[in-house]
């Protein structure tokens, strides 16, 4: 097995600069660690290089993709408190187009951990692919990439105008759903398509105006007090009733 021993080698430098948006957007890579996402994103095909614990024996340790180094050159990677055992850094997976008949749209959706467990979520009710608006959280961010639980590797995800995607998806035969409180229909009474795509807006302020003007019918989840949910939790309700 190879190893690197130093924080300041060329390859750790121009690793750790994954943590960093530009650096992502710029390199196609990003930084994961844990045993269940390595073993999520080998199966992928993502893995380029796998950085293990000096001394520790593990299964990763005879793949020829794998370098043992430091305790140091770990924690320089990681973004986590704990120590972490092994770190990989992974190619964004790419997806071939498909016959797909159920998507996700997200508008403005901010907070990280919303946007992972969503992506979690349409991968394990069997929606095929996800929409994010260009102001929606970023897809890699470490605690995005954590929330997932390796379902990023298993669902298309693309950042692309709102707009622009409801447009081209009501051409291809798809009926469009917002979530609102106004003007909707109780989520139990919707007449479900064959195809469709489900938006859901920001944190706060929901689904901006002009793409609730664009969809075929706005649904609302039958609440007993409050009015609205997390975006997750709402997200959960709305897929699974909907498939």
């Amino acid at each position: 097995m190879k190893e690197i021993n130093s924080v300041h080698n060329e390859r750790i430098r121009e690793w750790s600069k994954l943590q960093m948006k530009k650096y992502r957007d710029r390199t196609g890579l990003f930084l994961i660690e844990g045993e269940h996402l390595i073993e999520e994103a080998l199966k992928a095909g993502c893995v380029c290089q796998l950085l293990l614990r000096q001394g520790l024996n593990h299964a990763f340790s005879h793949l020829e993709k794998t370098i043992a180094v430091s305790q140091e050159i770990l924690d320089k990677l990681s973004s986590n408190q704990s120590s972490a055992a092994m770190i990989a850094v992974c190619r964004m997976p790419e997806f071939a187009a498909a016959d797909w008949k159920r998507g996700v749209l997200l508008d403005g959706v901010q907070d990280p951990g919303n946007l992972g467990t969503i992506v979690r979520t349409a991968v394990s009710f069997g929606y095929e692919f996800l929409i994010l608006s260009e102001d929606c959280a970023d897809l890699y961010n470490e605690k995005c990439i954590r929330s997932t639980q390796g379902a990023l590797f298993a669902l298309p995800v693309y950042r692309a105008s709102l707009a622009t995607s409801i447009q081209r998806l009501k051409e291809a035969g798809f009926t469009v759903y917002g979530t609102a409180l106004k003007k909707a229909v109780p989520l139990h009474q919707v007449l479900r398509k064959e195809r469709f795509v489900l938006i859901l807006g920001n944190e706060g302020q929901g689904i901006s105006q002009e793409i609730l003007a664009m969809t075929d019918q706005n649904i609302k989840i039958e609440m007993e007090q409050f009015e609205s949910l997390n975006v997750a939790v709402a997200a959960g309700i709305c897929l699974y009733e909907l498939r």
